[in-house]
């Protein structure tokens, strides 16, 4: 892949702390970053993007800001997030695979090592070099050990889910869950603390954030602040006042949920007037459905609403925060999903499903009538996750649209907004695009050691509307998770799904060949062009080739054989 220039220069070090000590000028003239990350949400969720849940904290950031219709991520989210703090390819940065599914025998190749690697330096520790202050909450994902944790990577403050999900209320931190292996695990500023149990995950990781900022309301520099929610991810969980706002709201089902939806994405522009959606695949049509699963499948997504509606709330909570202390009008605000919504059928964590009794082991309840509570531990399922993310092709943990194409928007100081921008962006770009908001360099070592030059693009000319792409149609953009690959050229894509050969988001989708579709004309990849465009084709793949090896990216049939250590 090329590099942005300003990775091939060689860089002048990140302003060094001293020269933006707090009460100077050039601190002042810096702008501060907000980026928040939501779990799993999909396409269509926000109301700016044709959903009909609450959300008009979010919205109201998103409306006056620009809207990115083409912004893509890895599909699932340790990969995603490596890559969002680093600005380089997940199999580059340390999570080649999610470390919950990954062999043994890719434990000891470089860029599978499960937690955010030495080959990089985050985007927290190269603007905390540079005189910013660092701040996260929420879930982390990247490693589970002290020294793997948002402390050791570049945050001040920090208060982190450590693994990539948890219980909303805190009720898995008991002796049976951790018996099970299945307990959540927190740190604040490095250190193992107790989530409060019986409040809830948005509140609490906006409680945090907020006492974070006000903790350094004295201090004069600028603020990077990375709140990452774990809602709307599985368990579905919400305070039972919210779930209460959309009772009966979906009784209809989800292929009526996602008619309207699309409907209302091209009144509001986001799609062509003539888009049709992709055929929903491994979905029980409502009407075939009993009276007892068509109510079970409402609860679901009633809950699953309630948790959309509950982090835009706590998005509220923050910016009223940073406008109440004056802190807003210079502050850049990135929102994006980590990946596309879950489609997988769930009804308790991995570590126990299939061993008998184990669920029940962890109390948990997943009847109809305690599904929201804390003890059920349901998913909602792909009839839902394919609403929501119409019009794209399946769901998170697939390299299609419906998997890395996620709703993210940017807004506020720096951002020219009231619009909308259709171009193809990367989760990569967030890096290099804060960087040289903040006027910073890359360099080329931090710490004594060499790091890896960013890969994405900064955004800056998109968020300043002097253009809307920041990729020349010749640059190819890879993607591989769960030996599930594609790449991107222009307005086209090739995808390869295996037949079979991972269980997770399901048991698979997959023809076992390439496919090619062209984006410009079938956003939804609904027609495969490969027969009629072979030579298209060829070279889409034999650029994939190429990805895999600079990457080091591993599949099946070199898997069995690690890579030694560098």
């Amino acid at each position: 892949m090329t590099r942005p220039a300003a990775a091939q220069a060689l860089p002048a070090a990140p302003v060094p702390a001293s020269a933006a000590a707090p009460g100077t000028t050039q601190s002042a003239a810096r702008p501060n970053f907000l980026v928040i990350v939501a779990d799993d949400l999909g396409w269509s969720d926000l109301g700016a993007f044709g959903g009909e849940i609450a959300t008009p904290n979010l919205d109201a950031l998103a409306n006056s800001g620009v809207r990115f219709t083409g912004f893509h991520t890895a599909p699932t989210c340790s990969p995603t997030r490596s890559m969002l703090l680093s600005g380089v390819d997940n199999h580059e940065a340390g999570i080649g695979t999610m470390v919950e599914s990954r062999p043994a025998t890719l434990a000891d190749r470089p860029g599978y090592e499960g937690y955010l690697n030495d080959r990089v330096a985050s985007i927290a520790e190269l603007l905390q070099q540079g005189g910013y202050r660092t701040l996260m909450s929420g879930k982390w994902h990247l490693g589970l050990t002290e020294d793997r944790g948002p402390a050791a990577r570049g945050f001040d403050h920090s208060y982190a889910l450590l693994q990539g999900l948890g219980n909303h209320f805190g009720a898995d931190q008991n002796a049976a869950w951790t018996r099970a292996k299945a307990n959540s695990l927190y740190r604040q500023d490095g250190k193992l603390v107790q989530f409060p149990v019986g409040h809830y995950s948005a509140d609490q990781f906006a409680d945090k954030l907020i006492g974070f900022l006000d903790e350094g309301a004295a201090d004069k520099r600028p603020f990077f602040a990375y709140l990452t929610f774990t809602t709307p991810h599985w368990p579905m969980q919400a305070p039972a006042e919210t779930i209460a706002k959309y009772k009966g709201r979906y009784d209809a089902g989800y292929e009526v949920l996602r008619a309207q939806r699309l409907e209302r994405q091209k009144k509001l522009g986001l799609v062509a007037l003539d888009q049709q959606p992709h055929a929903l695949d491994g979905v029980k049509p409502r009407d075939s459905l009993t009276v007892e699963q068509k109510a079970f499948e409402a609860r679901k997504m009633e809950v699953y609403a309630a948790m959309v509606d509950r982090m835009d709330q706590n998005v509220g909570r923050v910016v009223a925060e940073l406008k109440r202390t004056g802190q807003y009008d210079n502050t850049v605000i990135v929102f994006l999903s980590d990946n596309g919504p879950e489609g997988s059928e769930i009804d308790a964590p991995f570590q126990v499903r299939g061993v008998p009794g184990g669920a029940k082991k962890l109390g948990i309840d997943n009847r109809l009538e305690n599904i929201g509570n804390a003890t059920s531990y349901v998913g909602y399922g792909a009839g839902w996750a394919q609403a929501n993310s119409t019009p794209s092709w399946l769901v998170k943990g697939y390299p299609t649209e419906g998997g890395t194409r996620v709703s993210a928007f940017a807004s506020g100081k720096d951002v020219v907004g009231n619009r909308i921008a259709r171009g193809y962006l990367s989760v990569t770009d967030i890096a290099p695009t804060l960087l040289d908001l903040a006027g910073l360099t890359q360099p080329t070592t931090y710490k004594g050691r060499t790091i890896l030059p960013f890969e994405g693009h900064s955004l800056v000319p998109v968020l300043a509307e002097k253009a809307s792409e920041v990729r020349s149609p010749d640059e190819p953009v890879g993607t591989e998770l769960f030996y599930r690959r594609a790449l991107r050229k222009g307005d086209w894509k090739a995808v390869y799904l295996p037949k079979s050969g991972s269980t997770y988001p399901r048991d698979g989708v997959g023809e076992g060949k390439w496919q090619l579709f062209n984006l410009a004309t079938d956003p939804a990849e609904s027609t495969d062009v490969a027969a009629s465009h072979a030579d298209k084709l060829a070279e889409l793949t034999a650029d994939w080739d190429r990805y895999a090896a600079e990457k080091g990216v591993a599949l099946p049939e070199d898997a069995a054989t690690p890579a030694a250590k560098p």
